[in-house]
């Protein structure tokens, strides 16, 4: 599957825009990765997991296998922040996972590719891809399916705050503050304002904290977005 820099920028858009033209963000891994299917998960918590997107039955089943189970390659890609990339799930030793990969074993899934969802210092979720053919990915498909797998991670996190919004008034000195974290996180990690703002949020939503406390933490140093480490 020859993929032209066009055919991935495009797929890069349409990650970007998704929410905004309410799309979905498994289609363009598709246009991209030469695999039988996909889904996006969110990973948060145990009280959050969800599939936001599956390309087919099979996709969204496995996704399901994980969350019951606990375990398989999303956790693997998720807990390592690396890809986890299985040519064939079936024909691999799969000590760290037995029970997944008992419960796939005789299925038409073969090869398993999952990528984290990191955004930050935030596990968000994974994407994960498989295929019903033995077989891995070449570099330069890792290497695309990472890059789509980055911008998919702000738009999941995205979709979840719109979901739970943060509307707490406070005062004028808790907002002052709010904005001073914001712009400390912004110059931790080199990112826009609205980008440090949602990732102020999401600590708040992942931790059960208000957004106030989080930035808090962060204007008075316990808290910082560039190594995660909570002091």
């Amino acid at each position: 599957m020859a993929v032209t820099r066009e055919t991935f920028e495009e797929a890069k858009r349409a990650i970007i825009y998704s929410l905004d033209r309410d799309t979905s963000l498994c289609a363009p891994f598709l246009s991209v990765v030469p695999v039988t299917g996909v889904s996006v998960s969110v990973l948060v918590t145990r009280a959050t997991q969800a599939t936001i997107c599956s390309s087919n039955a099979t996709a969204s089943h496995l996704d399901e296998l994980q969350f019951d189970l606990g375990e398989g390659p999303c956790w693997e890609a998720l807990s390592s922040r690396r890809p986890a990339l299985h040519s064939d799930v079936q024909g691999e030793d799969q000590s760290t996972w037995p029970a997944f990969a008992n419960a796939v074993r005789g299925s038409d899934v073969h090869g398993m590719f999952a990528f984290p969802l990191v955004v930050g210092s935030l596990d968000i979720g994974a994407v994960d891809l498989y295929s019903s053919s033995v077989g891995g990915l070449t570099a330069e498909q890792v290497a695309d399916a990472s890059a789509l797998a980055q911008l998919t991670g702000w738009q999941v996190l995205r979709r979840l705050l719109n979901q739970n919004p943060d509307d707490e008034e406070g005062s004028s000195h808790s907002r002052r503050e709010v904005h001073q974290a914001t712009g400390m996180v912004l110059a931790q990690l080199g990112i826009n304002a609205e980008e440090a703002s949602l990732l102020l949020r999401a600590h708040a939503f992942s931790s059960g904290r208000s957004v106030r406390e989080i930035s808090n933490d962060v204007v008075e140093r316990r808290l910082d977005f560039s190594t995660g480490a909570s002091q």
